[in-house]
């Protein structure tokens, strides 16, 4: 009997071994949608009430995020190397106790110093439970599918704009806006067992690269750009400039668009649902044009994002109020595409060896703009009295990502001998 058993569980065991990557993708997804809807994207609809409640300007309310996310590009290339040699479970779970903590306080807020010591610790947590713990992630258990599974990761940060703008507008009307983040609590909280639980990695944290390349030095030279290598090409620095130009505009408009709209006279469910919808745009377009990487050539379709979200960008300089939803859709849909397409070009062209330390030094640049966009917009704004400055330098800074992406070749040296296997990487 236990003979004929045997081909049945090795038949299970493969297609959970076939299964589980995937299930990867979509927990680095959740966890994406988690740490940046707790900590950028889903706080915009909290800033009227810390208007009303501490009389703050919106100058001195979006400095929080400069702080999270200088802070984040600063510890990035640090954080990444400890990735690189403890791997991303260790990392994560020590991010998600932070992101719990966070929460609290954020409940018992009071001052602004207390708010940008929260916004401190975000930081940590974006670089360790976000963007370059996710890209990693997925890219250890992903070859030939790479495109769609970090599409599908990328997912969750619009994912976190749709969900954490309304559970915070519900909450606001249901209870107050302290409850919200105290009960917010909960979800870091549960992503901790999760990752405790459940997740692994192909390689565990000890082994390293180095054992790996013991086992196959020839193939892990070809199919990796050491980090010293990445620093000196053209295509690092080119890729650097549009993580920041894009992230500034990017993050400055869905920090304001919810402010904007309330200018107009807009109801806030309604000011809501625009963030929403541009999230859930950049959603539809992670997803689609990391499957469409997979198939068509993936340089035309990052120059097709960067111009759908240039489009967009002109259509908010017109400052016409009628086309908001027209500007919203477009410039979600551009940025979904920019978002993937830079990360899976990042991995693609420098590989997995040294990937913390690349991802976190493209992070410095990246998460400054972001930060400087949120802030200098609401500067702005308090200096002038309007959004239209703010708008014309989101257009300038679209076009000139634009013109960088022209820079973006692919290294003579670099050749992945696993981007044809049919197989995640195990």
């Amino acid at each position: 009997m236990a003979v004929e058993r045997r081909p049945e569980r090795n038949a299970v065991t493969t297609q959970a071994k076939r299964i589980y990557p995937w299930f990867i993708a979509a927990f680095a997804g959740i966890a994406l949608m988690v740490s940046n809807g707790q900590t950028i994207s889903g706080l915009s609809v909290f800033d009227v009430a810390f208007i009303d409640e501490f009389g703050w300007s919106r100058g001195e309310i979006k400095f929080r995020d400069m702080v999270t996310l200088l802070l984040a590009g600063l510890v990035a290339p640090f954080a990444g190397a400890l990735i690189d040699r403890y791997g991303v479970r260790r990392c994560m779970l020590v991010g998600w106790l932070v992101l719990v903590a966070g929460n609290l306080a954020y409940s018992r807020l009071g001052t602004l110093a207390g708010l940008y010591f929260i916004h401190a610790a975000f930081a940590l947590v974006l670089v360790v439970c976000g963007l370059n713990a996710a890209v990693i992630l997925v890219s250890k258990w992903f070859a030939r599918f790479r495109g769609t599974a970090i599409g599908i990761a990328l997912m969750g940060t619009s994912l976190g704009g749709i969900v954490f703008p309304q559970y915070g507008t519900a909450m606001i009307e249901l209870l107050d806006w302290r409850s919200a983040f105290a009960w917010g609590s909960l979800l870091p909280l549960a992503m901790l067992a999760i990752t405790w639980l459940a997740v692994r990695e192909p390689v565990e944290p000890g082994e390293t690269a180095r054992a790996v390349a013991a086992k196959n030095a020839d193939a892990a030279a070809a199919a990796s750009v050491s980090f010293a290598t990445a620093l000196r090409s053209q295509t690092f620095w080119a890729l650097a400039i549009i993580a920041m130009t894009t992230f500034y505009t990017v993050l400055g408009v869905q920090a304001h668009i919810f402010l904007y709209m309330s200018d107009a006279e807009f109801d806030a469910h309604i000011a809501t649902n625009a963030i929403s919808l541009f999230f859930f745009c950049a959603l539809v377009g992670k997803f689609a044009f990391g499957l469409a990487s997979d198939f068509l050539d993936r340089r035309k379709v990052f120059f097709g994002n960067i111009l759908v979200m240039l489009i967009g960008s002109l259509i908010l300089v017109r400052m016409d109020i009628t086309l908001i939803w027209v500007a919203v859709v477009t410039f979600g849909l551009g940025w979904g595409g920019v978002y993937t397409m830079l990360q899976l070009t990042v991995m693609n062209t420098f590989g997995t060896r040294d990937a913390g330390k690349i991802l976190g030094t493209i992070t410095v640049l990246d998460a400054t703009g972001g930060g400087l966009g949120i802030w200098l917009t609401g500067v702005i704004y308090d200096a002038t009295g309007s959004y239209e400055i703010p708008f014309t330098i989101f257009a300038a800074l679209v076009l000139a990502a634009l013109l960088a992406l022209t820079r973006v070749r692919p290294l003579a040296a670099r050749a992945d001998p696993a981007a044809g296997a049919s197989e995640p990487a195990s």
